[in-house]
């Protein structure tokens, strides 16, 4: 099975560099999961189908869809846990 966490940010949005070595750590642990970072001014198309409103948004998807979805700063072990559940 599939595990993606697409990393919805910005490079003028601060709560995103806040993000940012949290992801990092977490994609250390998991080299099976493929992490996409997703810019939401050069990718405002990818950003409104997942209806992205806020940053940074993290989603968590597998084969079957989304799993989770984190809004704000999202710890290390709540983004494990969605990795978890999702099949990594």
């Amino acid at each position: 099975m599939t595990v993606t966490l697409k990393d919805f940010y910005a490079d003028w949005c601060g709560p995103c560099k806040t993000q940012d070595p949290i992801l990092e750590e977490v994609e250390a642990e998991y080299p099976d999961v493929e992490f996409e970072k997703i810019n939401v001014d050069e990718q405002q198309d990818v950003a409104n189908e997942y209806q992205v409103r806020s940053l940074p948004t993290l989603i968590v998807e597998n084969d079957d869809g989304v799993v989770e979805r984190f809004v704000g700063v999202t710890q290390a072990d709540d983004i494990e846990s969605a990795l978890a559940d999702a099949g990594a």
